[in-house]
């Protein structure tokens, strides 16, 4: 089984960006921990960022054919990115949307998603951890169907 992360804009900054809120683990930390919990499962992990969101749907469409399941988090194109829910609904794979924050403890503008709708399920609010429950939930759900 083999799974993409794709990370959106500013998340290449994690750990220095806003730790009161992001906390100050970093985006190789997470990932790292990520790739040691999928070798156990056998998973094949492989990992993607951009600040560009042309560059994360040129990802999503390489993706096709290649991952049974892929980890989004969005980052701010969360909330205004269509050519990313075009692309994930396009490739049609299996997908987790996934957030550091409580997105709804937050700004307004930050409680619609535009992915939340078409994903097998949304994680967030725990941190580096919200990765790891994600990768459990999809993990989950291309075994059993559920």
């Amino acid at each position: 089984m083999e799974l993409l992360i794709v990370n959106g804009p500013n998340l290449n900054l994690l750990g220095l960006r806003e730790p009161s809120i992001y906390g100050a683990e970093t985006l190789n930390s997470i990932e790292v921990a990520l790739q040691k919990k999928a070798e156990k499962e056998g998973v094949v992990l492989e990992s993607f960022q951009s600040n560009s969101e042309g560059a994360m749907v040129d990802c999503i469409h390489n993706a096709l054919g290649k991952v049974d399941g892929i980890l989004i988090n969005a980052g701010a194109y969360t909330h205004t990115s269509i050519a990313l829910r075009d692309a994930l609904l396009a490739t049609g794979i299996p997908y987790v949307e996934v957030h550091l924050s409580n997105t709804f403890a937050r700004e307004e503008f930050r409680h619609k998603s535009l992915l939340a709708d078409c994903a097998i399920g949304v994680v967030s609010g725990f941190g580096g951890r919200s990765y790891e429950l994600a990768f459990d939930g999809i993990l989950a759900h291309l075994k059993t169907g559920e």
